[in-house]
């Protein structure tokens, strides 16, 4: 993601790029096509609520920039409710075709093994750095690179799920069409079909951790059975949690827990189980998620599994402009920078692609103010987080300057929107302040 946007937006700017991309020659666990912009994990880009929401927000100000992967996700867009989710394949090509076409991109299929010693560069590697470009940035820092366990959420054939214990509806009805309001499939669990569910999600074989691993989990992505390790209920209030729901086969029962499934393609032929990422053994995983109602005779296209992110502690590496202060030619942008999440990396990308792009051209750049999602982001990462506890961070409103509205949780409405009007006036003016500098 990040390296896409980052070699659009340099690319855009009159800068010729050449991405160099290891796959598919050199692959990886959880990539599965040499396409650029593979969505490895989930489909979705989260809410696409640019008042109520900092990552929809972080969507708006995207799409402000003409960003190629929001543009590229708008044109692939399934119904999700009030969230933004993609038809992953369709969109990857994309991405992929948009590049190759753009008259200043080249693409290079090739594998770097070491850091560059002269020219621009971004490092964009995503949540899975290869061992030799790794272990080369590691040996520039001085320090063994930070790392975190990710996991991925299977996916189930829809002819494969029961439609007469399953039903279409998205929590509370949201969303503006018929479509929206069906975006999500559902499967009720009763008392004891959930007690039942969780006995068998904490007797499963789980993959175990090379000796010596002790990266932690993100917690944004973490796998179900660590939830359920947690505590019995915590599933319950997390992603089975049953409310806004009405089953029509049985209106008058209250469901004691739910699984949804969200569409994972534009057919509709694919559905992925909605926060269930896992670290299951693939054996253990189709018997565990077979005991979900509508789900007994479920098929598979794609099993759950987990992935080790390596990333980097920026706030000590990196300066402002995104560079390595050890090797200034080289910026980092994405998911290695330490923000989590499809959209948090394509916006580090964008920034850097327009922060090289600037600076080539011989014409200053200044990252954008703290007070929009964007500079908030990498405010974050180059200086705003503690460097000795710092860790992946999905965008939020506690990374913004604070808006001077109070009133409790009553007034969150009016204080969300207030963080939002101003980021949007801010990104605004650095916008229109961007393109003159670039003019």
């Amino acid at each position: 993601m990040a390296g896409a946007e980052a070699a659009w937006q340099a690319a855009q700017m009159g800068v010729p790029v050449v991405i160099h991309e290891m796959r598919p020659h050199v692959g990886t666990f959880a990539h599965q096509t040499g396409h650029l912009a593979e969505m490895v994990c989930s489909n979705s880009f989260r809410s696409d609520d640019s008042e109520q929401n900092a990552v929809g927000l972080l969507h708006w100000e995207m799409r402000q920039a003409d960003g190629l992967i929001m543009e590229t996700a708008d044109a692939h867009r399934l119904p999700a409710g009030g969230a933004l989710a993609v038809d992953r394949d369709p969109f990857a090509e994309a991405v992929t075709a948009r590049l190759r076409a753009h008259p200043l991109v080249t693409v290079v299929a090739e594998e770097l093994t070491a850091l560059p010693q002269d020219g621009e560069w971004i490092i964009a590697t995503g949540p899975l750095t290869s061992d030799a470009l790794g272990q080369a940035i590691a040996a520039e820092t001085g320090a063994e690179a930070l790392a975190f366990f990710d996991a991925i959420a299977p996916i189930v054939y829809a002819e494969s799920i029961d439609m007469s214990q399953a039903w279409f509806q998205s929590r509370y009805d949201k969303g503006e069409t018929e479509d929206e309001r069906r975006a999500y499939l559902n499967c009720p669990m009763d008392r004891d079909q959930y007690e039942a569910f969780i006995d068998a999600l904490l007797a499963a074989d789980k993959t175990e951790f090379h000796e010596g691993e002790t990266a932690k989990y993100f917690d944004g992505c973490l796998p179900i059975e660590v939830m359920a390790e947690r505590g019995r209920e915590t599933l319950r209030h997390g992603p089975m949690k049953p409310v806004g729901l009405t089953n029509p086969h049985a209106p008058d029962v209250k469901p004691h827990a739910v699984v949804q499934l969200r569409r994972d393609n534009k057919l509709g032929t694919l559905f992925n189980i909605v926060g269930f990422q896992t670290k299951m053994k693939y054996g253990a995983q189709a018997d565990v998620f077979k005991t979900i109602p509508g789900l007994q005779e479920a098929r598979f296209a794609r099993l759950g599994g987990i992935h080790r992110n390596t990333f980097l502690n920026s706030p000590t590496l990196l300066d402002q402009q995104m560079r390595f202060r050890a090797m200034p030619h080289i910026r980092f942008a994405g998911q290695i920078t330490g923000v989590e999440g499809y959209v948090e990396s394509a916006a580090m990308g964008l920034l850097a692609g327009r922060l090289a792009a600037s600076q080539m051209l011989g014409r200053a750049l200044h990252a954008p103010p703290p007070e929009t999602a964007t500079g908030a982001l990498v405010t974050h990462i180059t200086g705003g987080a503690e460097a000795k506890t710092f860790q992946p961070m999905n965008v939020n409103f506690g990374l913004f300057p604070p808006v001077d509205l109070k009133g409790g949780r009553r007034n969150r409405p009016a204080r969300y929107k207030a963080y939002t009007d101003r980021a949007k006036q801010a990104w605004t003016t650095w916008l229109a302040q961007s393109v003159l500098d670039a003019a």
